[in-house]
């Protein structure tokens, strides 16, 4: 028998508010390396850990339009070059990503498999989800919408669950037909259904023919299957992307597939999955499965613990000295600091909630922020004036711009600079300054091999981000 064609959809939406201050909006918990020893971020190890699957294509993601430059780089970081990368204007759950992503692979293959993989969960045994997914084949290719289930080792609030038409036990290598969904329980029904073998955890992955789980959204939600149509037709390739059209797909409903067809449909199937399962939402996760020392303690970055047992302790940037602490998550970053039990990680999303509404920027913004060109750090930041470290990757460039309220100067720090400024071009190397007048058009380059690194001085009336006139730029960004 021919392999059938298997495409990855790999969602990636969500900001991560309960791993604040690491992930923000700007740059969520899914791009962060959090669990890999290699430097690898979730986003890339959930297209590595499949990378031995047969009849594997490459993916098709699905990403916030904020994140599309990040997004392409990890891709790029692994060695992977997308058949598709659909963006977005705006969130509108996982029943209306999945059917953007379905009508996206018919237009690519006759009628490949879709495996749906969330890309922030942790697999510690690959081999076995490999193994899980290659026994599942034959149910999809019966027309079965097949997800994944969890068995329960304690009595959940925080996940959804399945329940099962048969006991799952261990040996259980078959699956099961679905009876049906239920939503995050109380503590008193997931203690009962803790005890009942046909229950287990919703991991939130899928496995389907495209064509049927078309069929099966626009009989149970015709609305959706319109509605993302007429946005995949009405969309613009904007370099190596696919911007959704946002007028029509602002009256998607918000719906998770769970509850847009997996509860109604009677072609759902389960697979248990013993894969060491996990999804990545809060420090206290994050901690259990991190490698700990002797104390129970998880250490990253700058630390010194004494008399320490069962933290979560990770520094960024500076010193973190922890002495008779137990049971807590202390995470540093450059402009924010969080001290909380392990046990109230899932409060932090409403401490985020609460820097929004206040208008604090350190409940979205980074100091380092990610462009298609590299990044920059503010270093320090004055109501007049601002200072930043940029660096340039090899061989990129910044956009063609000028501002209207500020002026920058220049310092060379490593590498080779060529700055534009007018119809003027010069080359600067390390210790060598340029002043970029009020008003000028002006671009920086690295034109080399190696990173370029740049120490810029703002001095102005407003120093917002905003404040960007762009002429010309390499990356599509003249609209946005």
């Amino acid at each position: 028998m021919i392999h059938p064609l298997i495409t990855p959809v790999i969602l990636s939406g969500g900001s991560g508010t309960r791993l604040w201050p690491l992930s923000r909006e700007s740059f969520p918990k899914q791009y962060l390396c959090l669990i890999s020893e290699d430097n690898k971020s979730m986003f890339q190890l959930t297209q590595q850990r499949i990378s031995n699957l047969k009849g594997l294509t490459n993916p098709i993601l699905i990403c916030n339009e904020e994140h599309r430059f990040i997004v392409a780089e990890q891709m790029r970081e692994i060695g992977i070059k997308p058949q598709s990368i659909l963006l977005e204007p705006f969130g509108r759950g996982t029943a209306a990503a999945i059917t953007l992503a379905a009508l996206k692979s018919l237009e690519l293959e006759d009628d490949p498999l879709l495996l749906v993989l969330s890309a922030d969960h942790y697999i510690k045994n690959s081999n076995d989800f490999i193994d899980v997914i290659e026994r599942s084949i034959k149910s999809v290719l019966n027309n079965k919408l097949v997800t994944y289930g969890i068995k329960p080792n304690y009595s959940s609030t925080g996940y959804g669950y399945i329940k099962c038409k048969k006991n799952n036990n261990d040996n259980d290598q078959e699956g099961s037909s679905i009876e049906k969904f239920l939503e995050k329980p109380d503590l008193e029904k997931a203690k009962k259904m803790l005890m009942d073998s046909t229950f287990l955890w919703n991991s939130g992955i899928f496995f389907f023919k495209a064509k049927i789980i078309l069929k099966e959204i626009r009989k149970f939600h015709p609305e959706i299957f319109n509605i993302c149509n007429s946005s995949i037709k009405n969309s613009e390739i904007d370099l190596d992307f696919q911007r959704i059209d946002k007028n029509s797909f602002m009256e998607c409903p918000n719906i998770p597939i769970d509850i847009a067809v997996m509860e109604k449909t009677n072609l759902g199937f389960v697979f248990p999955l013993k894969v060491g399962w996990k999804d990545v939402g809060s420090w206290d996760s994050v901690w259990e499965i991190s490698n700990k020392d002797k104390d129970g303690n998880s250490k990253k970055g700058n630390i010194l613990s004494t008399k320490t047992k069962n933290c979560y302790l990770r520094s960024e940037d500076r010193l973190i000295v922890a002495l008779g602490i137990e049971d807590l998550a202390i995470v540093e970053t450059r402009d924010a600091l969080l001290v909380a039990k392990k046990s109230y990680s899932q409060e932090i999303k409403h401490v985020v909630d609460k820097l929004k509404k206040e208008k604090i920027s350190e409940g979205i913004l980074h100091k380092r922020i990610y462009r298609p060109w590299g990044f920059f750090e503010t270093l320090i930041e004055e109501n007049l004036w601002k200072v930043k470290l940029i660096e340039v990757k090899a061989g990129e460039s910044l956009s063609l711009q000028m501002h209207k309220y500020r002026s920058e100067h220049w310092i060379v720090v490593k590498g080779k600079a060529k700055v534009q400024i007018g119809d003027k071009i010069i080359y600067l190397g390390p210790n060598q300054t340029v002043s970029i007048p009020c008003g000028s058009l002006h671009r920086l380059s690295n034109e080399t091999k190696e990173d370029l690194k740049i120490i810029e001085v703002q001095t102005g009336s407003y120093l917002g981000e905003d404040d960007i006139i762009r002429c010309d730029d390499n990356y599509g960004r003249l609209k946005n």
